[in-house]
């Protein structure tokens, strides 16, 4: 999704449209993946259609659009000013590109959006986008100055700056600790709760000073930046990441054709396990061990076609930096979904 690392490090000069300012991560790799579902489709005498769960500036749906051309791409993007951004990107292709606002676990709308009531492939490109880390004001970025705002969804009320003022102490800490992975958490949390009772936090760069003081100064030195995990664990909780996350990838293999694709990329172990999970419970046959017979409505619903994760190469790093923390997951269905979840 993003053209750059996700940390939210200054980026030079920005290019003034959607296709310059973005560098999709792996994405032929990625389109490749899918290709089978789109021959699945037109096996059965479908037009394959796409679900591109995290459209952002729009870059893979642009390539699967430009490589596929029978192939209409639905594009799910929470940001109204991505969603802009890329339908102007995408104009030309006209409705062979369908754009729904809202988060990636509403599937069953978006499919209805494009008059559809299951997709072909599915695509998660997990994480913050490079429009979002662009955008100074939307306060993402733990490297400039800007409003304390993180939200994915600027018509949204609840922003960072709500949760570090409001949530107690104790909160404060098992948010960062569980979200950040961070071994400071309690320190940090101290400090901020300290902070905020003299004066509330607006500003970006005020957390990060507090940060800053609350971490030791070893721990930079090999950890990162101080503030990259607490960030990373407020905008998690600001815009429901994980839990949207959980409730989407199963409604996603529910509205999958058999024969059709999914990946999901993401870039942190939380996502990670959540992807991996979801994949394996139902790659998994319910069927008791000792049973003689597969019995058909317990059998795997879908198959897993990456080995673990596969990573980005040397080559896919070096255009698109931000790849470098790249996990992806794919898998294929093969049998409808079980009545049982």
């Amino acid at each position: 999704m993003a053209a750059f690392d996700q940390d939210g490090q200054e980026r030079g000069q920005e290019a003034p449209n959607a296709a310059q300012r973005h560098v999709p991560v792996m994405a032929d790799r990625v389109v490749d993946v899918i290709a089978p579902g789109i021959e699945s489709a037109r096996a059965h005498g479908r037009t394959p259609v796409i679900v591109d769960a995290t459209l952002g500036m729009g870059g893979h749906t642009e390539l699967m659009l430009n490589r596929f051309e029978d192939v209409t791409v639905i594009g799910i993007d929470r940001d109204t000013q991505a969603l802009e951004l890329a339908g102007q990107r995408l104009a030309s292709f006209g409705d062979r590109f369908v754009a729904f606002h809202g988060t990636y676990d509403e599937i069953p709308g978006a499919l209805a959006a494009a008059s559809v009531n299951a997709a072909d492939g599915y695509l998660y490109d997990l994480g913050v986008s490079s429009f979002q880390l662009d955008e100074r004001e939307r306060g993402f970025a733990y490297s400039y100055d800007a409003p304390l705002d993180m939200r994915m969804d600027p018509t949204a009320h609840f922003s960072a700056a709500d949760l570090v003022n409001n949530y107690d102490q104790r909160e404060l800490e098992q948010l960062i600790r569980r979200f950040g992975e961070e071994k400071f958490a309690r320190r940090i949390a101290t400090a901020v709760v300290e902070r905020r009772g003299n004066q509330p936090f607006a500003r970006t760069g005020d957390l990060v000073d507090v940060i800053r003081d609350a971490v030791p100064i070893s721990a930079g030195r090999s950890g990162g930046h101080p503030a990259k995990r607490t960030f990373q664990a407020l905008r998690i909780e600001v815009n429901e990441e994980l839990s949207i996350l959980r409730r989407a990838l199963p409604l996603a293999i529910e509205g999958l054709h058999i024969g059709g694709r999914m990946v999901v990329m993401s870039y942190h172990s939380l996502e990670d396990r959540i992807a991996k999970k979801a994949f394996q419970k139902e790659a998994t046959s319910l069927t008791p061990p000792d049973f003689p017979v597969e019995l058909e409505e317990h059998a795997p619903v879908v198959t897993v076609l990456t080995r673990g994760t596969e990573k980005p190469t040397e080559d896919e790093i070096a255009e698109n930096p931000r790849a470098a923390s790249a996990k992806v997951r794919a898998i294929e269905k093969i049998r409808p979904t079980r009545s049982n979840g």
